[in-house]
């Protein structure tokens, strides 16, 4: 937060000032200030004052002069970044939007337009390469490999698999289950189960390709009001009339 007030306040502030002006703000203030620099209100600005008053005091003096000359060249580079990030995210909007099957991947749970874009990236478009919802969630890496010898059988990790048609579908599988009652059904009894993060998100995401396989191979974007094991938990969490 310091960083930002700094490149904010100009390039001859000194850093004494830039912590004057820091310990000027209250959490009201800084509300405001979030306000009109359009932040997203991702963290309450009560936590996020909590933070800066907690945190150590800046350097002063030469070492501080220092120190706010480098951090104004790492913000600019950001700020580069920031920006490129922003127009190929247009970019990639575009293309998306353009494609016969932007429907069915926007339809998903906070999807969003880079998400929604590489997890049909990755699957694709040809409906002939997935002929069952098994085949995908295989090479997604998503269901278990097993090996079985004479009377020994064993059930473990699929390592042979497309890595990035894994990482796809577990990004969006994890955060699904934060928006979508039946994926954090699945992924809480997962856990409960004694399963650790990974591979909860793993037993979601395979249930999830059984859905959009579905989906795609009639290319219908996804309804919650016709996902039928999601209907059935709200049913079911509902109170008795």
């Amino acid at each position: 937060m310091i960083n930002i007030l700094l490149v904010r306040s100009g390039a001859s502030t000194s850093p004494r000032a830039v912590q004057d002006r820091a310990d000027w703000l209250t959490p009201k203030r800084l509300a405001t200030w979030l306000s009109d620099v359009s932040y997203s209100g991702r963290t309450d600005p009560a936590v996020l004052h909590a933070r800066l008053t907690a945190a150590p005091r800046g350097a002063v003096g030469d070492d501080g002069s220092a120190h706010a000359h480098i951090t104004r060249a790492l913000l600019a580079a950001l700020r580069t970044l920031v920006e490129q990030i922003k127009l190929l995210t247009e970019q990639i909007g575009t293309q998306l939007a353009g494609h016969a099957d932007a429907h069915i991947f926007t339809s998903l749970p906070r999807s969003g337009t880079v998400r929604a874009a590489r997890l049909l990236a990755e699957i694709g478009d040809c409906r002939a390469r997935f002929p069952t919802p098994e085949s995908l969630a295989c090479l997604a890496g998503v269901a278990p490999s097993t090996r079985q010898s004479g009377k020994a059988r064993s059930v473990g990790f699929r390592w042979a698999a497309d890595k990035q048609l894994r990482d796809a579908v577990t990004d969006f599988a994890g955060d699904s289950r934060h928006s979508n009652p039946w994926a954090g059904d699945l992924y809480r009894r997962a856990v409960a189960r004694g399963h650790d993060h990974p591979h909860a998100v793993r037993i979601l995401a395979r249930a999830w390709l059984f859905v959009i396989w579905h989906c795609w191979q009639d290319n219908l974007a996804y309804e919650p009001d016709k996902h039928g094991a999601l209907q059935r938990l709200i049913a079911h969490q509902q109170p008795a009339a």
